[in-house]
């Protein structure tokens, strides 16, 4: 390999964790940012990358997709650095705009319930600033993201969400390619990610590992696992209960209406009404306008076949809804609290009739996590500043419709690419220790810590 000492690589966030994810490239006296996300589990200013790090301004920043944990910060950059150019795809550009007006929202809810002085960290005219400079690319086609430097970017299918990107980076001749969150299996709407050819080889590999700690020998297929949820939907909805599927907002939403609507159709589960509350119904109309960036077989169902949930803060709504047979698919996937699915899950968990199934990742410290693996009698806060809830029921369950890669995908994406370098990034641990010891003979890996700095160069 060439020696490139003056690439660095510099972890701002999402460094041996899942979170405010953000990492500095600093080369020839440019400077870019992949990806500018905010900390789920943490709060005010906790929550953001840290910015205190850089050194001199970025030059530009790039968005793999929509996540909060990916572009969250975006608005806060912006403000630290006026004009500072942002890119993503044209999809991806649509759904942070709208994820990012939704955590002002958000912000100015929580400054008010938990009292987070430091909240909102942005308003909706910095959101409005921040999109006057983020511009969109498409698929597959090389840009120059740094006027008078030697840098090509391509953003390449992800197949995680819609517009979901894996980037490219061409400087000088050191090729590094940067994986985002990637799927390469596909899901109903998604198709699988789409790597050319020509980039069968790479200097440097930037790869999340958000299933490294998973053994995936028995893995289910997609369709399988659409019908063991099935099976146990048909349960609940036959003793008149209500299936809760807590979803992300982004991507596992969408995927939860067509599958449910799709489980209806084939007649593997009842028609009964189908529920969708908040954020995942606006995102679902991005999806329809971007439908062309779905799988080419996919079958994107009209959202009015869903019903739009009302004020599930009022419990007597609540107590009404739960008297029917229904499907509710609502945020947040892992249960945070004071959420719509812990809301209605505190509802329902003083019933022996319901079911509660995850469809995603659960981080191990959230409600979701210590709800699937709760016994009857244990007592759960669903609601803060609210006495905690005794836990009566028992149909509670998680199925695997990641749009993550398995371990053995992610190293056969290390296979294909043949890279001299891995920087292992996005996950738990345990996962990253796994992912690091089976990187292969050879090739030189590493797991920074937020705050690291690792030179390409050899």
């Amino acid at each position: 390999m060439n020696s490139y000492s003056n690439i660095n690589f510099s972890v701002l966030g999402g460094g041996g964790e899942v979170g405010a994810n953000c990492f500095e490239l600093s080369f020839n006296g440019s400077r870019i940012l992949l990806d500018c996300g905010t900390h789920p589990k943490k709060e005010g200013k906790e929550c953001l990358p840290a910015f205190d790090l850089l050194r001199q301004p970025p030059d530009a920043y790039l968005i793999t997709h929509g996540h909060i944990d990916h572009c969250g910060a975006i608005p806060v950059l912006c403000k630290h650095f006026p004009g500072v150019n942002g890119y993503g795809t044209l999809p991806t550009r649509y759904i942070v705009d709208r994820m990012l007006h939704n955590s002002v929202v958000v912000m100015e809810l929580l400054a008010r319930e938990r009292n987070i002085y430091d909240y909102p960290l942005f308003d909706h005219e910095d959101v409005d600033y921040a999109m006057r400079f983020f511009g969109a690319r498409i698929f597959n086609q090389s840009f120059r993201p740094i006027d008078n430097a030697n840098v090509n970017v391509t953003f390449l299918n992800a197949g995680h969400v819609l517009g979901g990107a894996s980037i490219l980076i061409e400087i000088d001749s050191h090729r590094l390619f940067y994986t985002g969150d990637i799927s390469t299996t596909r899901q109903l709407l998604m198709g699988g990610c789409a790597f050319p050819k020509d980039i069968s080889k790479v200097d440097t590999l930037i790869i999340e590992s958000t299933q490294g700690a998973t053994c995936d020998a028995k893995k289910l297929s997609y369709e399988e696992e659409a019908d063991r949820l099935a099976d146990h939907m048909r349960n609940v909805l036959d003793r008149g209960g209500t299936v809760l599927l807590p979803s992300f907002a982004l991507g596992r939403t969408q995927e939860m209406i067509n599958i449910v609507l799709q489980l209806q159709e084939i007649g593997s589960i009842p028609f009964t009404p189908i529920y969708t509350v908040g954020l995942g119904r606006a995102v679902y109309e991005i999806y329809d306008k971007f439908s062309d960036y779905l799988h080419p077989e996919a079958y994107l169902r009209p959202l009015s076949r869903t019903h739009r949930l009302g004020n599930i803060w009022n419990k007597d709504f609540v107590e009404g809804l739960l008297h029917r047979p229904s499907v509710i698919i609502a945020t947040s996937g892992m249960m945070m609290e004071n959420t719509p699915s812990a809301m209605l899950a505190q509802a329902m968990v003083k019933h022996s009739h319901h079911g509660i199934f995850f469809v995603g990742y659960l981080d191990p410290d959230t409600l979701g996590y210590k709800l699937l693996h709760a016994s009857p009698g244990d007592a759960f806060q669903f609601e803060l500043d609210r006495d905690p809830v005794e836990l009566r029921l028992t149909d509670i369950d998680q199925f695997h419709f990641s749009a993550h890669a398995s371990r053995s995908e992610l190293q056969k994406v290390i296979q294909d690419l043949s890279p001299q370098q891995i920087i292992y990034v996005h996950g738990d641990p345990d996962a990253l220790s796994w992912m690091q010891e089976n990187s292969g003979s050879g090739v030189r890996s590493f797991v920074p810590d937020t705050g690291d700095t690792i030179s390409l160069g050899s």
